[in-house]
């Protein structure tokens, strides 16, 4: 086939999907209700996890819920070589478009949250956030202390201790000594 007329069989063919029946509607209009409902039940768990799930249901819920709405009744929006298709028969790409980028960013975002968990469940040891949100609040200064720092015979108060030689250093090394040794 030349391109002309493949351009001819695109634009005069509509999508055989599209016509909508009333049985159709109600389909998609029960599936759009449940994945609303179980994406709704997800984001009210304790877990985290499920929690990032329900996000990303009810996200992908919205996707179809738009391009429902954006009309899948159409041919397809291809523009060929000297084809005019009718704009009144020709579905809207826009709108696909933009559902195309928000199952892009959608997935990037879902990735990062279970990331993001994996990292709370490392730092806290669980990922339910009843206990998540009974743990002590952190001032946001480091738990470090002297004692971490100058090390474990530091007194906490930053003056030098003495240690086992008698010489009174922070560091450890001997005492005025700030040569380093060559190795």
């Amino acid at each position: 086939m030349t391109p002309t007329a493949l351009s001819t069989v695109f634009t005069a063919i509509p999508l055989q999907a599209s016509a909508q029946s009333p049985n159709t509607q109600f389909v998609i209009a029960v599936v759009l209700g449940l994945l609303f409902a179980i994406g709704t039940f997800l984001v009210l768990r304790r877990d985290v996890v499920r929690v990032v799930w329900g996000i990303a249901i009810i996200s992908q819920a919205t996707n179809m819920y738009l391009v429902t709405m954006g009309g899948i009744a159409g041919s397809v929006p291809i523009l060929a070589h000297g084809a005019t298709p009718d704009p009144a028969t020709v579905s809207n790409p826009l709108v696909q478009a933009l559902v195309l980028t928000a199952i892009v960013i959608g997935f990037g975002t879902t990735a990062f949250a279970l990331v993001l968990t994996y990292r709370v469940y490392e730092e806290h040891g669980t990922i339910d956030l009843a206990e998540l949100g009974a743990a002590p609040p952190e001032s946001g200064v480091s738990a470090m202390t002297d004692s971490s720092i100058d090390g474990p015979e530091a007194t906490g108060d930053g003056e030098p201790v003495t240690d086992d030689d008698g010489d009174t250093d922070r560091h450890g090394g001997p005492a005025g000594s700030t040569e380093v040794a060559d190795d």
